[in-house]
């Protein structure tokens, strides 16, 4: 018997998508018990030359009306018109998996919980972390745990600018331009270097965590446009490196969630994850660490999950696979409470003005570089967020400061 499935959106992951399933076909037909074909592709252009153009339509209704098709693929990107597709689906009774985190992050509560009334599923395998597994795991393999951090580099375009900069010791401009001309980000790539996507991904990822709606906007984020070569030099005096983190953690009843770059020391597993990979460190009550890695984007890695998902539920039909988050709103800590330790830089001489650093931050060592003057650096001791900014303010002489991670 043949499986038939509608494909939405023919760009960078939905032509990945056919194209794993083509070249696997066999292997895909084992796993999923039945052969998959996809019937239908949904794009508003046409591919003349591909063979892809026979099955090509330019209206949702086809797919919709057609009882055949049982799973729907949405790979459109966007909130619209992914939504509306995704629930209309979802309601005639056919299965919907996605790689689109910004739909995911917003709706995803809302369609799981239809998914789950017409006895279908929605599985978004793809939406973080690209190519690694971490849905799955995170609700299936780790539900005997109480996870209480979750920790990630979880944008493969910020991780390949930042190890860039660190390599060739280039300015952020520079490096952004030359990963736009490889394809390694957007023309417009303010999703990825403010930290929007990684923001998206982590309040996915907490929601399942903790069981409880995560609102991606209540996540305090920060991208790594102010990360500069003086910064990078002071990392590597340090043998440290910057990755910008996207992080959720339990302390007692406090939930904290925040994107930001952040100083890793060479102990630390989230250190030598360098390039376009990703990795997302996970901290159980009984499980200890456990850290999955490997490509978080790119059109083959993304698409093989979002085949996963399609075999998922093909295999699954109307068994329910995904638990789905309560749409209780959980609600953050304001992250002015979280406590952590500060590398800081502010402008002065060592020699004159260390003792004034000293009386408003404590007892600090200082980092000097030799071919940077009028400045140095100094790690604080571990204090609110609310008391740094406390007193960096009284200073009056900070740079910058970037926060440190600790691998327990």
């Amino acid at each position: 018997m043949m499986i038939q499935i509608a494909v939405l959106g023919y760009g960078t992951v939905g032509s990945g998508v056919v194209e794993v399933l083509n070249t696997n076909k066999d292997i895909i037909a084992k796993k999923a018990g039945e052969e998959i074909s996809v019937k239908y592709v949904l794009d508003l252009r046409d591919f003349p030359g591909d063979p892809i153009q026979e099955k090509v339509v330019h209206d949702f209704e086809v797919i919709l009306n057609d009882p055949e098709i049982r799973v729907v693929a949405e790979v459109m990107g966007g909130v619209e018109p992914a939504f509306t597709f995704s629930k209309k689906a979802l309601m005639a009774g056919k299965s919907v998996c996605t790689s689109n985190k910004e739909l995911v992050a917003r709706h995803g509560t809302e369609l799981l919980e239809i998914a789950k009334e017409h006895h279908v599923n929605y599985l978004f395998e793809a939406s973080c972390g690209g190519g690694i597994p971490i849905i799955r795991p995170l609700h299936s393999s780790l539900t005997g745990d109480e996870i209480d951090e979750i920790t990630g580099i979880l944008n493969g375009t910020t991780n390949y600018i930042l190890t860039k900069m660190i390599q060739e010791g280039s300015e952020f401009d520079q490096v952004l331009k030359e990963a736009q001309q490889k394809g390694y980000a957007e023309r417009n790539p303010e999703a990825d270097v403010e930290g929007y996507d990684a923001c998206r991904k982590i309040a996915i990822l907490s929601s399942i965590a903790f069981g409880k709606q995560v609102n991606f906007e209540d996540v305090y984020t920060e991208g790594i446009t102010k990360i500069t070569v003086s910064d990078i030099k002071y990392a590597k005096a340090m043998e440290r490196c910057i990755k910008l983190l996207a992080s959720s953690k339990r302390v007692g009843e406090d939930v904290y969630a925040m994107v930001s770059p952040v100083l890793v020391g060479k102990e630390d597993p989230l250190f030598s994850v360098n390039g376009v990979f990703n990795a997302i460190f996970v901290h159980g009550n009984m499980l200890g660490d456990a850290m999955f890695y490997g490509s978080g984007a790119g059109k083959l890695p993304t698409a093989s999950a979002v085949v996963g998902d399609i075999v998922d539920e093909v295999k699954n039909g109307s068994t329910d696979v995904m638990a789905s988050w309560s749409s209780e709103k959980l609600n953050l800590t304001d992250v002015k409470k979280a406590r952590k330790q500060f590398f800081v830089r502010v402008q002065g001489d060592v020699q004159k003005d260390l003792d004034e650093v000293k009386r408003i931050f404590g007892a600090v060592e200082p980092i000097v570089i030799e071919d940077m003057a009028g400045e140095f650096g100094f790690v604080t001791e571990e204090m609110t967020e609310a008391d740094f900014e406390a007193k960096s303010e009284e200073s009056g002489k900070v740079i910058s400061r970037i926060r440190i991670r600790h691998a327990e």
